[in-house]
């Protein structure tokens, strides 16, 4: 059983601040223990895509950078290049990007640092010898950073089913050409009743995979890489995943990812989840949706299985918000995750904990 910290979000004096917590959840799962004088600190979040708001937001990652410099480390902040075709392809737009969101040196007081390089090609091959690969391509700056802190916001993921620590280090940090390893047998299928001809799948296919015919969009499958741009584009919810084989495979192939990641970091590594703005999608969509249920808090621990389910627990244990997408799981109890994407998001949990990544046996441990 793993510890997992929690700090609430109830405020009422100016000791109980936000940011002080964050300080307090470092100090409790003592993640100053996985950082040596003059350790490379990789600090691991999303900086949101352009038209994104659900991202956490800058001044949550200066209390953490701040903590690892007084542990003696020297951290800097990263996240891996995308598959898709956005913002956030390349280092140069990727870098943009997360100034633009307030990601700046006199914000956060840490450098920003692509993890894969330029265009996605600086990458490390890490021997993991699991089910699905032999080895994963994984983002060179992290593989060669000494230390690890995950810094992920909790939410709905609409292949994953959830978007927490596994997805925030796994997929997050794998390079492009590792993206697509994890995506390869996930192909979209088009709903043509839905289809209103836009195009707007067509602009974003990474592959050209797609095309126009008589206003609706057809797939070409010999073509397509499963990156999923199309599934995040459509706004019209006219393209949904296809599984060529079991539906259980990208989730656990992001397990196998974070495995990756982790190896040669033993007692290295720590995880926080900002479990607030519980959107029913992912960050890496152009816009954020209405959150699932109200902000609950914030949790850290040196497990990603455990803080990954304790997350979906406190989630799933809330009311659900009657003005989100979330219309038939709003009794506390309720599966609201798994409504949200209608996948089963418990598969990277059992796998990671199969291939001994953590356990999802925990004790939630409050934080004042």
């Amino acid at each position: 059983m793993s510890d997992v910290y929690f700090a609430s979000l109830r405020a009422q004096k100016g000791s109980d601040s936000l940011l002080k917590k964050i300080g307090r959840l470092f100090e409790a799962a003592q993640f100053d223990r996985c950082i040596a004088k003059n350790d490379l600190v990789a600090v691991k979040t999303h900086f949101g895509e352009e038209g994104n708001t659900a991202f956490i937001q800058p001044i949550f990652i200066r209390p953490i950078v701040d903590a690892i410099k007084s542990a003696e480390g020297k951290p800097f902040l990263t996240d891996a290049n995308t598959m898709y075709v956005g913002q956030r392809s390349n280092a140069v737009e990727h870098i943009l990007t997360a100034e633009r969101h307030g990601f700046l040196p006199s914000v956060v007081d840490a450098p920003i640092v692509i993890a894969d390089g330029l265009t996605g090609r600086d990458y490390v091959e890490v021997p993991v010898n699991l089910k699905h690969f032999k080895s994963v391509k994984i983002g060179s700056a992290v593989v060669h950073a000494q230390a690890l802190i995950s810094v992920a916001h909790f939410k709905g993921h609409i292949v994953g089913g959830i978007g927490g620590s596994i997805k925030n280090v796994g997929m997050g940090l794998g390079s492009r050409a590792g993206k697509q390893q994890m995506h390869s047998d996930v192909k979209p299928e088009v709903n043509a009743e839905k289809c209103v001809g836009c195009g707007t799948c067509v602009r974003y296919c990474l592959a050209e995979a797609i095309e126009l015919n008589s206003k609706k969009a057809i797939i070409d499958h010999s073509k397509c890489v499963g990156c999923g741009e199309c599934l995040i584009s459509c706004q019209y919810k006219a393209i949904n995943q296809r599984w060529d084989s079991k539906a259980e495979k990208l989730q656990e192939k992001m397990a196998e990812y974070t495995a990756g990641v982790m190896k040669g970091k033993a007692g290295k590594c720590g995880f926080f989840n900002f479990v607030t703005n519980v959107a029913p999608g992912c960050d890496c969509a152009p816009w954020s949706d209405s959150p699932i249920v109200g902000d609950i808090g914030i949790l850290a621990s040196k497990d990603p299985i455990a803080i990954d389910q304790a997350s979906a627990d406190l989630v799933n244990q809330e009311l659900g918000n009657p003005h989100s997408m979330i219309k038939n799981s709003l009794a506390p109890g309720a599966d609201k995750l798994r409504e949200a994407n209608d996948v089963d998001w418990a598969i990277q949990l059992k796998y990671g904990e199969e291939i001994g990544l953590g356990s999802r046996k925990y004790k939630l441990v409050a934080v004042e």
